[in-house]
């Protein structure tokens, strides 16, 4: 039997939990090999190219895809995008079909519709087309994501401070290598 790395690697999903289910997320996707295709830092700010600036775009209008879906804070820096992603339970009190009073965890490994993989799978599957179609061919992301489920009010103020904060360490953090080794 040949060997599949795909089939065999971890995870950085909490298993125990439904990632379609109503919550905030803080994501970070990255490009792959950390490459800055997105712009650069001046003066601690993000100056963004047509790739970035596109990029920034599909990140606002991630819920004009999703209605169940808000963005709260957001960079997009040269080389990964820090998001905060809101879903929210729809009308009926149901997320995507789901009720919320329905504690079963899907299958794990398998996106769900409406769920924060998919999500994201959409929004880097969307990137990638305008990147290939606009002269990008290099363009690739990093396989999957980081995200944590934000647990209070603290750490949303704290998650906040640092999105806004990023571009400000960019010069001090981006060599240091513990931070390239994820």
């Amino acid at each position: 039997m040949k060997y599949n790395s795909y089939q065999n690697r971890k995870s950085p999903r909490l298993k125990s939990w439904d990632y379609s289910k109503p919550h905030w997320y803080f994501v970070t996707i990255y490009t792959h090999n950390h490459i800055n295709h997105f712009g650069e830092i001046k003066n601690e700010k993000p100056v963004l190219n047509k790739l970035g600036l596109h990029t920034e775009d599909c990140v606002k209008n991630i819920s004009s895809h999703y209605k169940n879906v808000e963005i709260d804070y957001h960079i997009v820096m040269p080389n990964h995008i820090h998001v905060i992603i809101i879903i929210n339970p729809d009308a009926l009190g149901t997320c995507h079909g789901m009720s919320l009073q329905n504690d079963n965890v899907r299958e794990f490994g398998k996106p769900t519709k409406g769920s924060l993989s998919m999500i994201i799978n959409h929004f880097k599957g969307a990137v990638t087309k305008w990147a290939n179609l606009n002269g990008h061919k290099n363009f690739k992301w990093q396989r999957s994501f980081y995200d944590r489920i934000i647990r209070n009010e603290k750490e949303l103020y704290q998650i906040r401070k640092y999105i806004e904060q990023n571009p400000l360490a960019w010069d001090l953090e981006k060599n240091i290598s513990e931070n390239l080794e994820l």
